[in-house]
């Protein structure tokens, strides 16, 4: 049976400029859709790039009623944990609906969006072909230069120390890593990438 499990969580508040400031969520996806590249996947999006999401999925498929994100309201108070947990339930419930349509999952935008850390306009070149890049090459690239889980990284050390003691080397095919490079992601023991 094909599962996508979907969290948005941990709310944080960016600093865009001295007067400007924005929350934005982690969205984790953990899954075993042969839809997917990754089967585990973390990003950070904003809700701006939410409705850049709903209002190209909405044009692609008009069709199709798309589910509605949570109201933009001029009195949001990002100080106001209600107000903002209330937003990331809305984000959550938004992108749990939208994944269990099989139309709108083969939209390589949502792809996109999940799981690299592209803007919309990078993600809107990519799909239209003005990119070097193919859709799948971006979300392998995000993934093995951005996103290291804890049972991959122990998987690692235990391979590396399985090839220190039989003289081998031993390689993910991941190319290369960059550690400064963080989003904080937490996986569940369950994590693991197949």
């Amino acid at each position: 049976q094909e599962f996508v499990t979907v969290l948005v969580r941990d709310p944080r508040t960016q600093k865009e400029d001295s007067w400007h400031s924005y929350i934005d969520y982690e969205i984790f996806i953990h899954t075993n859709s042969m839809c997917f590249t990754r089967k585990t996947s973390c990003v950070r999006r904003r809700f701006r790039e939410f409705v850049w999401l709903r209002q190209r999925l909405q044009s692609n498929a008009v069709l199709i009623q798309l589910p509605e994100l949570p109201s933009k309201t001029p009195f949001f108070n990002m100080n106001n944990p209600h107000h903002v947990d209330h937003r990331r339930q809305g984000l959550q419930e938004f992108l749990e609906k939208i994944l269990q349509d099989a139309l709108l999952l083969s939209d390589s935008r949502l792809h996109l969006f999940l799981q690299t850390q592209l803007s919309p306009e990078d993600m809107e070149a990519c799909v239209s072909g003005q990119t070097k890049y193919s859709v799948a090459d971006a979300i392998h690239k995000f993934a093995s230069l951005n996103r290291r889980f804890p049972i991959e990284d122990e998987e690692r050390k235990k391979g590396k120390n399985d090839a220190d003691s039989d003289s081998e080397s031993s390689s993910s095919g991941l190319g290369p890593r960059d550690d400064s490079i963080s989003c904080g992601c937490k996986a569940s023991p369950a994590s693991e990438e197949s």
